[in-house]
């Protein structure tokens, strides 16, 4: 089935917000919405509309126009089974002892490596990302040097390879909450696949807003791979519930908003282990005091 694409950037998260509810009336109908903040720090959202037939220009035009957009770029893809697709091209990932891989790959997992396997799917991480690889390196190193979790959660978890992760490194409880119920469906398939059922619960939460979250805390170690956004507004949250002298591993976060995030989480009581960068991602390693 052919697809249409009609993409364009608004300058506020509000007006962004009103054209993708704008649109859910457009007709022809949509298959697909999406509002998006740009990960540039300038602070634009893009909205992407999807249609099964081609929408008319000029109606779409005029609807930018009312909330302030840039006129819609439309598109035609072609069909393709991009998962497939992605299967093939995704090549394993390595960060410190980790191997990322797909089935495709699952028998070239190289000797004394721990092996985690990631199939390309809808949620966020397969290792490939800057951000996934930078928190697999910090949680690498931490571990290398002495460092024991005996409670991790993994906040924001998306395909929960870091929860998988810290699974496979320690014989101790684990927990992964996504507030995207697909994503937790992916994860929960994943930690199935991996043998790891029964040491990593999946659980659908938004932040550590979660009666499960709040039983189990304090937590020796807590990942948050996220936005600079949601970052700064559970600092509090994460601080509460990670345990003295425990660790918090944060990235999604671009180079020129570390100091932002890392200025946040001092105040609320971490101090910075280490900062890492990988192209324009970077990674931060805090404990508490």
């Amino acid at each position: 089935m052919t697809t249409f694409t009609a993409i364009t950037t608004l300058p506020s998260r509000e007006k962004a917000e009103a054209l993708a509810e704008a649109m859910e009336n457009f007709l022809p109908a949509p298959t697909g919405i999406g509002c998006f903040e740009i990960e540039d720090s300038s602070g634009h959202y893009e909205v992407g509309v999807y249609f099964e037939e081609r929408p008319d220009e000029i109606e779409l035009a005029l609807i930018a126009a009312i909330y302030g957009a840039q006129p819609f770029a439309v598109s035609e893809l072609p069909e393709t089974d991009w998962v497939a697709h992605v299967r093939r091209e995704l090549r394993p990932v390595e960060a410190g002892r980790f191997f990322v891989h797909g089935s495709h790959d699952a028998d070239r997992v190289p000797e004394g490596r721990i092996g985690l396997l990631i199939e390309a799917a809808m949620a966020f991480g397969t290792g490939h990302h800057a951000t996934t690889l930078g928190c697999l390196l910090a949680l690498d190193r931490l571990e290398r040097a002495g460092f024991h979790s005996r409670n991790t959660a993994d906040i924001g978890c998306g395909t929960a390879v870091l929860a998988m992760a810290a699974a496979a490194l320690w014989p101790d409880p684990v927990i992964a909450s996504d507030i995207d119920a697909v994503a937790v469906e992916v994860a929960r398939a994943n930690v199935e696949a991996n043998g790891l059922a029964g040491r990593v619960d999946c659980i659908e939460a938004a932040g550590l807003d979660h009666p499960e979250l709040r039983a189990r805390a304090p937590f020796d170690l807590i990942f948050a791979n996220i936005l600079k956004g949601p970052l700064l507004a559970l600092a509090p949250d994460i601080a509460a519930a990670t345990a003295p002298s425990g660790y918090a591993i944060l990235s999604g976060i671009l180079g020129s908003q570390a100091a932002e995030v890392a200025a946040a989480y001092r105040g609320a009581g971490f101090h910075l282990v280490c900062r890492d960068e990988i192209a324009e991602w970077t990674t931060l390693v805090l404990k508490r005091a």
